[in-house]
């Protein structure tokens, strides 16, 4: 009897689309609501709850919970940062910054083409709800290695794009869109592991 058959994956080209978005420093937050409606609320590594909460979140998610509803049915991955949380960015208040910037486009902004590799299929933005930020994009186009770098070097003399006039920003997140995967490269310790460096 023959082994069952694998094939060898495909690879994604490398000089595809890439989108470099600011790396912030607060603490990973969801936003799950299912088919039927159900609204839950989570951290990196658990559901969390008002009673049982991560900085906060859970309850600010229940008082906003309305708005957020418009997010739709999904998993809606964020950050949650600000006052109180890591490196506090000079800020008064706490927000929550969505990564899916292919998707969505910020409350009041003209909803953009995503875009696609059927040019017959045609899909815009959607617009956020207003208590919903997204992370800060700082690069789009062709990946090359030094572009990253280039970015990043950006921030370390020109602060966060985030938090306008915050000196300390943490690092970016490379998206490579043919790949479907991200990177992530930090201004400091990023050459250790993340259970030394803490990033």
């Amino acid at each position: 009897m023959n082994p069952k058959f694998s094939e060898f994956p495909k690879m994604a080209r490398l000089s595809r689309e890439c989108i470099i978005t600011e790396k912030i420093d607060g603490t990973n937050a969801q936003i799950y609501i299912t088919e039927d409606g159900q609204f839950f609320t989570g951290s990196r590594t658990r559901w969390i709850t008002p009673e049982a909460d991560n900085f906060g979140f859970a309850a600010w998610a229940q008082d906003n919970k309305e708005e957020l509803m418009k997010l739709g049915a999904g998993r809606h991955f964020g950050e949650w940062w600000g006052r109180g949380i890591q490196r506090n960015y000079g800020l008064k208040d706490r927000r929550f910054s969505l990564f899916n910037v292919q998707r969505w486009c910020l409350h009041g902004a003209q909803p953009k083409q995503i875009p696609s590799a059927d040019p017959r299929v045609i899909k815009m933005q959607e617009e956020l709800p207003a208590c919903v930020g997204l992370v800060p994009v700082l690069y789009r186009g062709e990946f090359q290695t030094n572009i990253c770098a280039s970015v990043l070097s950006g921030l370390r003399y020109g602060g966060s794009q985030a938090a306008l006039g915050f000196m300390n920003p943490e690092g970016i997140v490379c998206f490579h869109t043919a790949a479907n995967i991200g990177f992530k490269k930090t201004l400091e310790k990023d050459e250790l592991p993340k259970s030394i460096s803490g990033k």
